[in-house]
């Protein structure tokens, strides 16, 4: 064990975060903590680096354990070092040893016959050269590249960037000392997509444990093995990502609460006999043994839903044209740069675009053109019964500060009750007497919450989104990515958050070389373009670039191509194909018949007499336990078995 809790229980004023917890982090574990919002589990972070002590029980830590704690309150550091100098400082060692090679030089040039100097002299060089101190500049490099800043930003001061770019540097001053856990709350909240992914590259690969607190579902999916979610004042732990997650949660629910019911029952039919028989001399002594055995019953406990499953609806007051916005030859340059050169891109009816890339690329820039916010040149022409609303953090200034919550969106002129109103709040974490809170004592996140609401209740046929998904939990993510799906109107968004993107887009831009580049199709779609794209230039490292299938909107739109099959059939590759067929149909076979197995399990930890027995229920849960695994397995095999077909078949 690197470090841990040992039956804690924490309070955080009156509310109670944890109680009687315990949760050890081994080496090699990724683990993704989760919650609600308000859970508590930044603060449980606090908890495990000491910053917070518990009221009862321990905090646990290895005498050589390291640990490396990205959160927020971080940026209050400032220095006028360049962000290289502030990433170095996490070789502090190696600092040292520069600093004393270099005087440990001058005393040598000085004495040449001390051999106690020279000695300290090749010791302070070995251990150098075990640290690997001579590649500390290229290390740093690395990741400050990789986390999305230019070879010029690398001689800035770190006083000269904003918050988020800060983040950025402190993060690569703790991925490089290395220590052997990680805890990063929010890591992705200040980074691009590019960014997102080289993050998700190197931590895969990192030899520390990891802990994340993050609303990001891909990056859940992609980096972590381990889910410890903060439920209820509980910790329940999970082994698998977050998909794994999702579908054992539901599982666990289904089956605690027929284990709930079914223990109910029993307990109201025993009642009854008691109430029955309790008064009859012949019945008494059964009555009140049966009681007794009520008494020593381990209680199962009714499943409760901390968050109401609460639906975001949109309406529209009108149908727009066909064109809603058309870009003319669109420039926009900045005196260090130049954002886009006689661009030309179309918005039509239906459209949900999202706007994708890297930051300092200009997708707030073109989103704000879009919107008539920001100076161009070129022409914008505006369609036919357009009406729009625009989200961006900015907003929060023109929200009237003496206003309470409730007050301010029910100012939007919207028909909805104030219980409507109050649903809908509810869904972007406001909920009770919260909506009664005066807007000039909310944070920036909360202000954010209402103006997006703000945004959603306009009735508007063309929605402007600019990163709506900060500030909220994934439950509330996954409510307003389901709402903009079914909305009536047309969109185009800019987030980092690829979960969002994918359950909400249809159309991709870029901004590509100074022009509006648009994909037809899915964030699933546009990757396995992208991949397909990057494979034919390595394997044509050559061959000019492939401009034919990716041009600017107004000449060419690219979309999903279907693969081309050869007409002749190698006689082998049709043996492969055929044996991977038969295999795939054996799969399917036994996973059928392991989840009928799975479901008369299930039957049995719901049956009286199994989950009151508790040694017989741990031998069924066991079972079913082992049965899942198997079944993950076999599913694991049946997707790879699946993958080589299709490749063989695209042959």
């Amino acid at each position: 064990m690197l470090i841990g809790l040992q039956n804690v229980t924490f309070e955080f004023g009156a509310r109670v975060i944890v109680s009687d917890a315990t949760w050890h982090i081994q080496p090699g574990e990724r683990i993704g903590l989760i919650g609600y919002n308000g859970t508590g589990k930044s603060t449980l972070l606090k908890v495990l680096v000491g910053q917070y002590t518990p009221s009862k029980g321990t905090v646990e830590k290895g005498r050589d354990t390291t640990i490396g704690y990205l959160h927020q309150d971080l940026l209050s550091f400032d220095t006028s070092e360049t962000i290289t100098e502030v990433a170095l400082g996490a070789f502090e060692r190696i600092r040292e040893l520069e600093i004393e090679i270099e005087q440990l030089g001058k005393d040598l040039e000085a004495n040449p016959e001390d051999n106690d100097i020279l000695i300290k002299y090749t010791d302070a060089l070995h251990e150098i050269d075990i640290l690997d101190g001579y590649n500390i500049q290229h290390k740093a490099e690395e990741v400050l590249h990789g986390l999305g800043f230019t070879t010029k930003d690398l001689a800035r001061p770190y006083k000269e960037f904003s918050g988020g770019w800060r983040m950025r540097v402190l993060l690569a001053k703790m991925i490089l000392q290395q220590p052997d856990v990680l805890l990063l709350d929010e890591p992705t909240n200040h980074l691009d997509l590019p960014s997102i992914e080289w993050l998700e590259k190197y931590l895969l690969h990192y030899k520390g444990s990891v802990v994340i607190v993050s609303h990001d579902k891909f990056f859940l999916n992609k980096m972590v093995n381990k889910i410890v979610e903060v439920y209820q004042q509980q910790l329940n732990f999970y082994t698998g990502d977050y998909e794994y997650y999702e579908i054992e949660k539901v599982q666990r629910v289904e089956i605690q609460q027929r284990a709930f019911d079914n223990q109910q029952d029993y307990i109201r039919q025993q009642e009854k006999f008691i109430e029955r028989f309790k008064a009859k001399a012949s019945k008494a002594a059964a009555a009140q043994s049966i009681q007794k055995r009520l008494d020593r019953l381990d209680v199962i406990e009714d499943v409760q839903i901390e968050r109401p499953n609460i639906r975001i609806n949109f309406a529209v007051d009108k149908t727009p044209g066909k064109v809603l916005v058309d870009l003319k030859g669109i420039g926009k340059s900045y005196p260090a740069q130049t954002i886009l050169d006689n661009a030309f891109a179309e918005i039509e009816r239906g459209d949900k675009i999202a706007l994708i890339g890297a930051n300092g690329k200009g997708k707030s820039t073109l989103l704000r053109i879009v919107a008539g916010m920001e100076s161009y040149e070129g022409e914008r022409v505006w369609g036919h019964n357009v009406d729009e609303s625009f989200y961006a953090q900015h907003q929060l200034e023109s929200l009237n500060l003496n206003n309470t919550i409730l007050q301010e969106v029910q100012e939007c002129g919207t028909k909805k009750t104030d219980l409507e109103l109050r649903a809908l709040l509810g869904c972007f974490l406001f909920g009770g007497d919260e909506v009664d809170k005066r807007i000039k004592v909310l944070s920036g996140g909360e202000k954010a919450r209402v103006a997006l609401t703000k945004t959603i209740i306009s009735k508007a046929n063309f929605l402007m989104l600019d990163e709506p998904t900060n500030h909220l939990d994934m439950v509330t993510v996954e409510l307003l990515a389901d709402a903009l799906t079914k909305y009536d109107g047309s969109i185009i968004l800019v987030s980092h958050d690829r979960f969002f993107i994918s359950k909400t887009a249809n159309k991709i831009w870029e901004i590509e070389d100074e022009k509006i580049v648009e994909f037809k199709g899915t964030y699933h779609e546009w990757l396995e373009w992208k991949e397909r794209m990057a494979k034919h230039k390595a394997a044509n490292p050559d061959a000019p670039k492939a401009k034919e299938e990716k041009k600017q909107v107004k000449q060419e739109v690219v979309a999903p191509t279907p693969e081309v099959k050869p007409i002749a059939i190698d006689k082998d590759l049709q043996k492969q194909i055929q044996k991977l067929q038969k295999a795939l149909a054996q799969l399917e076979h036994n996973i059928e018949t392991l989840n009928k197995e799975k479901t008369e399990i299930e039957l049995q930890m719901a049956d009286p007499a199994i989950y009151s027995d508790n040694a017989k229920f741990q031998v069924v849960e066991k079972s079913y336990h082992d049965k899942n695994a198997l079944i993950r397995s076999m599913n694991k095999e049946y997707e790879i078995a699946f993958s080589d077909l299709l490749i063989l078949e695209s042959k």
